[in-house]
């Protein structure tokens, strides 16, 4: 038995609870963690229909009949190029999988409406219901291949950083960082693509938790942060570290120090049967004693697999419980507009004795001549 058929008898164990008789995929990560097969979107639909009966269906253009045709593990429905004929085959595929009268789950955000009207007209009396507590379910603990290739994930991303560690100096861009990052990832056995464009940001748009690489030069005395990570077998790492051209101020290296507290305590925190919330709370706190409660803008962490964002997502109010297997990033981070800010960000392993760190590097500032 393949580890994609243990999946999905998985999948129907957790479709028999929750009143679903399918679930219906778009390409992304949940159909790839099912079958192994990465479709890229595009103007032509693709679906991949899972039953709690355990049968399987793919609607696909004909294109890709010598890609699927003896290997995908269910009934194939192919369509040609008129799009007026799509609605037809979406029929006759639902009709198959005895899908044209029933509850059936969708991804809400993977579901495109074009798919979603097809299936709506091909289907009028079908339900089409949010599955996402079903699909979080399925992927959120990992097995240990998945682990494993998250480990590689890692140590490309951070043989990447090592490498790019030269190009850090003043008067290159923070466009040409990113560009340079992003092939020192491929260089050092990343998938072409990457879980998210790398993060580099310099003086005060590091105070910008999300910037965008710009066209502004580094400079003696910057503060630079850089959130990067890469993919290997599907599987992601997502990353950040702190550097300083020159030599720091006295208040980066507070705000640094609060920060590696915060992630330290957040990562003591985190504990199976431990709700997702306390982790946050656990960084949150070391801020709030220290005053600097307000500069802290984002979650403490999320959850990192096939997706770069995916649950558990620690935030203070969540209540799901840790379980052994779930992996999540850890990345506090003070923001102080106008001046510069400071995130550290790890990506780690829930064991049942706790938090297991993925990645290596140093973390806190690290001063280049």
């Amino acid at each position: 038995m393949s580890v994609f058929d243990v999946r999905r008898a998985r999948l129907r164990e957790l479709l028999e609870g929750s009143g679903l008789q399918a679930v219906a995929l778009m390409p992304g990560p949940s159909l790839f963690y099912l079958t192994g097969f990465r479709f890229h979107l595009m103007e032509r639909p693709i679906l991949g229909f899972f039953t709690v009966e355990g049968r399987a269906g793919l609607l696909a253009p004909e294109l890709e009949r010598p890609r699927v045709e003896d290997r995908f593990p269910g009934a194939l429905f192919f369509y040609g190029e008129d799009p007026h004929t799509w609605a037809d085959t979406v029929h006759q595929a639902l009709k198959a999988l005895g899908l044209t009268r029933a509850r059936v789950g969708v991804e809400p955000t993977r579901m495109r409406v074009l798919e979603l009207r097809l299936l709506e007209t091909a289907a009028p009396r079908t339900t089409w219901e949010d599955a996402s507590p079903v699909l979080a379910r399925l992927r959120m603990r990992k097995d240990e291949g998945e682990i494993r290739a998250m480990e590689r994930a890692v140590a490309v991303a951070e043989a990447a950083l090592q490498a790019l560690r030269p190009f850090l100096r003043p008067g290159v861009t923070e466009q040409d960082v990113a560009a340079e990052l992003y092939l020192q990832l491929i260089r050092h056995g990343s998938e072409p693509e990457l879980p998210f464009p790398p993060i580099v940001a310099a003086g005060p748009n590091s105070a910008n938790p999300h910037a965008m690489p710009t066209a502004r030069a580094l400079r003696p005395g910057d503060l630079v942060l850089i959130d990067w990570g890469a993919r290997v077998e599907g599987y992601v790492s997502d990353l950040t570290r702190m550097f300083v051209l020159g030599e720091p101020r006295p208040e980066w290296l507070r705000w640094a120090r609060l920060v590696e507290e915060a992630q330290a305590a957040a990562c003591a925190a985190a504990r199976p049967g431990v709700p997702a919330g306390a982790v946050d709370r656990a960084a949150r706190r070391v801020f709030e004693e220290a005053g600097y409660a307000a500069y802290f803008i984002h979650r403490t962490g999320h959850g990192l697999g096939l997706e770069a964002h995916e649950p558990p997502y620690l935030f203070a109010e969540n209540r799901q419980l840790l379980e052994p297997g779930m992996t999540f990033t850890i990345e506090p981070g003070l923001y102080f507009p106008g001046q510069g800010g400071v995130r550290i960000e790890d990506d780690v392993v829930l064991t049942e004795r706790g938090c297991r760190m993925l990645s290596t590097l140093p973390r806190g500032l690290t001063v280049l001549p």
